[in-house]
């Protein structure tokens, strides 16, 4: 088995970043205090299957302008400039957007803004999206201000009229209430609200969505990378929209 090497330490204000390669398949590994962030083959495709998940769907949606809040290696940026959106990231770390470059090949015209995405959401001056990615971590958490309804309500303004938000979210097991609260948090903002899930798997991320996402079919690998494709494919295969409900675990409800 390949060991990764070690390629740079980076002390920030946010956590330490740890870049990790791959000697064999050339994959670059993104770390923050000891949680995976970003994982990228040697041309800068994602090896994440929620990324390819969350790139499907946005597909699919259209939309030629793409803000996503949390930056990381900035991989799901480098897929859709390719494709040819425009796009824009805000990390609350300015090193993010350092090693994005650096490491992972992000695009010179992704437009890089540092600052906490709430905060930049409340910013009146910014331009409306297409779709809106939340993508943004404290650990394995997505930060508890980035989930409220009140912020959600933010994120709307930025949306036009048929705009859609998709968030990333860590699920630790079947009985993981995350998924369905930050969907019931966004439901007070959108009537069209779906959760895509893969039930049954520990550890895994889902994808909470909102806006105009009645139509969106489960996605499919539509940039293979260099390494693993099959086992994103496979993870891809497991997902599925499922129903929710806030309360769905809750004894007696």
């Amino acid at each position: 088995m390949t060991r990764t090497a070690h390629v740079e330490e980076i002390r920030t204000t946010y956590g330490i970043i740890n870049i990790l390669k791959n000697p064999t398949t050339g994959a670059t590994i993104y770390e923050v205090g000891g949680c995976h962030q970003s994982s990228a083959d040697s041309d800068g495709t994602s090896l994440a299957y929620y990324i390819h998940a969350i790139f499907s769907l946005l597909t699919q949606t259209k939309a030629r302008s793409v803000l996503i809040v949390g930056g990381g290696g900035g991989t799901l940026g480098t897929m859709l400039v390719r494709a040819g959106c425009d796009v824009t990231i805000v990390d609350v770390d300015p090193a993010s957007f350092v090693v994005a470059k650096q490491y992972f090949g992000l695009p010179e015209s992704v437009i890089c803004h540092v600052a906490d995405g709430d905060v930049f959401m409340r910013d009146k001056t910014e331009a409306s999206y297409g779709a809106i990615v939340l993508d943004a971590f404290q650990g394995e958490n997505i930060p508890t201000h980035l989930q409220t309804a009140e912020f959600f309500g933010r994120v709307r303004e930025r949306l036009t009229p048929n705009g859609a938000v998709f968030a990333n979210i860590r699920v630790g097991h079947d009985f993981d209430k995350g998924p369905d609260q930050l969907a019931k948090s966004m439901r007070s903002v959108w009537t069209d609200v779906r959760v895509l899930d893969s039930e049954g798997i520990c550890g895994r991320n889902a994808i909470v969505m909102a806006g105009q996402v009645s139509k969106l079919r489960e996605p499919k690998l539509l940039v293979r990378p260099k390494t693993d494709a099959h086992l994103i494919r496979s993870e891809l295969e497991r997902m599925r929209f499922r129903a929710w409900n806030a309360s769905r675990w809750a004894f007696g409800g």
